[in-house]
């Protein structure tokens, strides 16, 4: 057959990644030299090693697990045997989680025979009357006893956070054990279809909201700490707006949120917008909706994307209840800045004309341009809080800060996280912010530049196909500092 479906692709790929990882890899784990795997375990009468749950032990937490899916127990009673185990989970030692992790990974993985036939059935009747059919076999044998089971966890109450608290605490060691990949990769796509758009509830976050709700923000805010009480009913006040995604499973927990600030023009600082303070921008005569900071909540979901649709879905309820709105843009920090500066202002360094080259010379006091170092401009980018925006270091590091958002990719992504996220949803790189974030840990990031993204809601497709081809979408005066830089 020349050409084989995406579904297919992803299927055998999620497949490949079930089968029993090599010694290579189980080598490369902190576990003892030679690891017995599941089977040799279950076939064994002693415990080995390292070895966490005896094989009596194991055999008996498998039976436990195949009972949750025996061929005739119902949903309703399979989840009661799910919630059985999870509750035995929840008491289990690390070592005893890693062994249940396992006997997914290695008991549950679907029948490989099974699904060689299937496929060279498929292949077979391609352009048949059969195909249908071949495919309906096919989807069949994808189908692992690993995906019933954890659909069973998902059955009984609280059995969704289960499964995510379940997935972040695997995240860790799937760097050193690849024989979890599967179970990872298998969450993965579970929820990429439980928490598809399709099925959250955009609501908004006030300060009438139930205090554990309220409580939340606190504990999950990820980019502005908020301090106070105080702070974070400035964060909710009048012209303010706070939303996030629920699933109907979890209606307690915002699985993302995004706090607001309704103004009228693009912010270049985050202290304003943070003053307890300030006057209130009369919500009906802002022009301009400003998404200061964006948090996930859950680890676990990893992988699942929804953030563009939040802040779409967002921007529509705003402009539905304030028509005069025109705007929509972030403030955003800019995590990764400082660590790639530190790698490539040598880089950096050979990119300037003489000019510029003698003016930075100039401001750091030394006798010539040849005089000039790298490590002269870094240390000088230390004082960063007390340069004007035109001084000649501060503009250097604009230009560099607008090269590495606009020019800098890795595997055709965006070198930065937060960048990768916004233009990812369809942003472009709309401005470089000079002391935007006067905090350590703004100064910390990027010597306290902050950058904007603009949500041109009638250009995010098209600036998603720019990505996708290799360039990203950023206004002209970003491109002439990243052309400088």
């Amino acid at each position: 057959m020349n050409h084989v479906p995406d579904w297919i692709a992803r299927s055998v790929a999620l497949l490949t990644s079930a089968r029993p990882a090599s010694e290579d890899a189980a080598a490369a784990a902190p576990v003892p030299a030679v690891e017995r795997s599941t089977h040799e375990r279950l076939q064994a009468t002693l415990r080995r090693g390292e070895e966490c749950l005896s094989p009596r032990a194991l055999r008996k937490l498998l039976i436990e697990l195949q009972d949750v899916i025996a061929p005739r127990v119902s949903e309703v009673e399979g989840g009661r045997r799910a919630q059985a185990v999870a509750t035995w989970y929840a008491a289990a030692e690390p070592g005893e989680r890693r062994d249940f992790w396992l006997l997914l990974c290695e008991q549950f993985a679907p029948d490989a025979s099974r699904f060689k036939a299937a496929r060279e059935r498929y292949e077979a009747a391609a352009g048949t009357p059969e195909e249908a059919q071949a495919e309906i076999a096919l989807r069949k044998a994808m189908t692992s006893p690993r995906t019933r089971l954890l659909q069973r966890f998902s059955a009984f109450p609280d059995g969704m956070q289960f499964l995510i608290d379940l997935r972040a605490e695997l995240l860790k060691p799937l760097k050193t054990d690849k024989r979890l990949l599967a179970l990872d990769a298998e969450l993965e796509q579970l929820f990429s279809t439980w928490f598809d758009v399709a099925f959250l509830q955009l609501r908004r976050l006030s300060w009438d909201s139930p205090a554990s709700l309220i409580e939340k923000l606190i504990k999950y805010e990820a980019v502005h700490d908020i301090r106070s009480w105080a702070d974070l009913k400035n964060r909710l006040a009048g012209d303010r707006r706070c939303y996030g995604f629920f699933h109907p499973s979890l209606p307690t927990e915002p699985l993302i949120f995004v706090e607001v600030a309704l103004v009228d023009r693009i912010s270049d600082s985050i202290a304003p917008l943070l003053d307890e303070s300030a006057v209130q921008v009369a919500p009906d005569r802002a022009t301009t909706a400003i998404f200061y900071s964006i948090s996930s909540t859950q680890t676990g979901l990893r992988g699942v994307s929804f953030g563009d649709s939040l802040i779409k879905t967002v921007a529509e309820t705003l402009s539905a209840e304030f028509p005069r709105l025109r705007q929509f843009a972030t403030l955003s920090p800019i995590p990764g800045f400082r660590a790639w500066l530190a790698k490539h202002a040598a880089e950096a360094l050979e990119r300037l004309d003489d000019k510029r080259r003698s003016e930075l010379a100039t401001a750091l006091a030394l006798e010539g341009p040849e005089a000039l170092a790298s490590a002269a401009l870094l240390a000088a980018a230390e004082q960063s809080s007390v340069l004007p925006a035109r001084a000649p270091v501060a503009l250097w590091l604009q230009q560099c800060a607008a090269r590495y958002l606009a020019l800098e990719m890795v595997d055709g992504r965006p070198v930065d996280p937060v960048a990768r996220f916004h233009l990812g949803n369809g942003a472009r790189v709309e401005r470089i912010n000079w002391a935007g974030d006067r905090s350590a840990k703004g100064h910390k990031q990027s010597y306290g530049l902050m950058v904007n993204y603009l949500y041109d809601l009638k250009r995010i497709d098209k600036h998603r196909s720019q990505l996708a081809e290799g360039k990203i979408a950023a206004s002209r005066e970003v491109e002439k500092l990243a052309a400088a830089g």
